[in-house]
């Protein structure tokens, strides 16, 4: 999305913490953006020039060959830059200080003690804690730089105030840092001259205007799922292209109990749309059988979505592009950031299982947002409650809750479970508490006993996560007696099951979804 006023230019030199930068900064109302190092120019910068920089951290060395570092260029250029653990080492090594291996690595928490209460310090307690995830370290600072905070083992800050130009050590965008979010304010604020005025509203305006400046006169036709990012989608591209938008929803057979009747009655009904509904169950899990592998699923079924949603618009004249639901961390786990280092985790269906001959142009106007962002935009636009709250549901469905092959009498089974799960997650009051709760099929089958007779059946896993914008997430502590219903009502009404568990792992290291 361009920014119309104000934003922040970050370059990923590959830390797992960079989209946190991103997120730190969108909380204060500021625009920005994630480009690769090698994207950071002196005519980038003086073509569309941020209010200020943000390097990074990343597991190189800068002393390593080959290791990304900026160009001096980006120093000189009068921008305010602070460089962030690697950032910090970075513009200490191009601008003439000196970068050792540290006799004494830092990683976890620091006591970090503020040597000069000014620029980045302004108004932050002289001792606090920091987060460190480090081995190299600056020894000797750049000509016209001071040290302006300090660590037991390293020099934490430095700073030449007059060129605005900024060092730090440790990680203030992680939430373990104590002042982490005071120092990013004074760099945003009192540093870059910020205002924060990119709002959700600000964002409204910016993107219709973007998306009537993409399509034209053209059709678009949007990829419906019926959950929360779709459904923002639908009422922002209705809202900027009117009777130009079809929605089609493909019945996939991969859905969850009552997605079909749900959809129309919301879009077709309450909306307006203009929505055909594709059924075509058959021929996704013709496509699937036989398949174990989760990447080849996700790719076969993203291959399929595309081929209804063009066979499908050839119905629809002047149809020239698709729009998705696509979110930033989509990108972020499908791809490396915009480019950056970071390592691909798994793809999602919307951005890593497009076919090139696919024939249509993409619009995907909330690429750039975190999911509370796009609730906080959903309710701007007006959709109801119960629809901005839904839980997120993967693209590929329940075929990624389905752990081997999927076949229409496994698909029973974890639909039939799932929708426990949700009931009984409903009834307790934790909808809203709650980021997913869901059913996973496990591929094997255990040995059970029920009324006195031998059980060879599934395993069910039940999981459930609080997170906040599903970069990181927590397992959820669900009260003994919910755990016991749940087990008791699976077992008992889904036929072929005999064990039900449940995942108590945090992500990182496992993923939410089991696939």
């Amino acid at each position: 999305m361009q920014p119309a006023h104000e934003f922040i230019l970050i370059a990923d030199y590959g830390s797992q913490y960079t989209q946190l930068i991103a997120r730190r900064i969108r909380e204060q109302h500021i625009y920005c953006r994630i480009i690769p190092p090698q994207q950071l120019t002196a005519e980038l910068i003086a073509t569309e020039p941020p209010n200020g920089i943000i390097l990074s951290g990343g597991p190189n060395s800068v002393y390593q060959p080959g290791a990304p570092l900026p160009s001096k260029a980006i120093f000189e250029a009068g921008l305010p830059v602070l460089g962030i653990c690697y950032g910090m080492q970075a513009m200490a090594h191009v601008l003439g200080g000196t970068v050792v291996r540290a006799n004494s690595r830092e990683y976890g928490r620091s006591t970090l003690t503020v040597l000069q209460p000014a620029g980045l310090f302004q108004g932050v307690k002289e001792r606090s804690t920091s987060w460190m995830s480090h081995g190299d370290h600056v020894e000797q600072l750049p000509q016209g730089f001071l040290a302006t905070a300090e660590s037991d083992n390293s020099k934490a800050a430095m700073a030449h105030p007059q060129r605005r130009l900024y060092g730090l050590q440790f990680h203030p965008e992680v939430a373990h840092t104590e002042e982490g979010a005071a120092i990013l304010r004074n760099f945003l604020f009192e540093i870059c001259g910020c205002r924060g005025e990119w709002t959700m509203s600000a964002f409204i305006d910016e993107a219709i205007s973007t998306i009537r400046r993409q399509v034209g006169q053209a059709h678009v036709v949007l990829g419906l799922s019926g959950g929360v990012d779709s459904s923002v989608a639908a009422v922002l591209l209705q809202r900027a292209l009117g009777a130009q938008l079809t929605c089609i929803f493909v019945d996939n057979g991969l859905l969850r109990q009552g997605e079909r009747e749900q959809v129309k009655q919301t879009f077709g009904g309450h909306f307006h749309m203009d929505l055909h509904v594709v059924v075509a169950a058959e021929r996704f899990l013709s496509r699937l059988a036989g398949v174990t592998d989760p990447e080849q699923k996700r790719k076969i079924i993203g291959d399929q979505f595309v081929r209804e949603f063009e066979s499908e618009a050839q119905r629809i004249p002047n149809v020239k592009f698709l729009a998705q639901g696509t979110l930033y961390p989509d990108v972020i786990e499908s791809v490396s950031a915009w480019g950056g280092p970071s390592a691909t985790i798994k793809t999602h269906h919307n951005v890593g299982g497009l076919p090139k001959d696919m024939g249509l142009g993409l619009v995907e106007p909330l690429r750039d947002l975190f999911k509370d962002e796009v609730r906080e935009l959903g309710k701007l636009l007006g959709l109801p409650e119960a629809m901005l709250w839904r839980q997120p549901f993967p693209g590929p469905g329940l075929a990624v809750r389905i752990l081997g092959e999927v076949t229409t009498e496994r698909l029973r089974i974890v639909r039939e479970a799932d929708a426990i799960v949700a009931a009984e997650i409903e009834q307790a009051g934790l909808s809203r508490k709650l980021w997913q709760s869901f059913a996973v099929l496990l591929p094997v089958k255990t040995v059970g006993v029920m009324g006195d007779e031998r059980t060879y059946e599934h395993v069910i896993a039940v999981r459930a996560v609080t997170s906040q914008d599903a970069m990181t997430a927590d397992w959820a502590d669900l009260p003994r007696d919910l755990l016991a219903r749940l087990s008791n009502r699976i077992i008992n009404d889904v036929r072929g099951v005999n064990r039900v568990v449940y995942d108590i792992s945090s992500k990182p290291p496992a993923t939410i979804e089991w696939e």
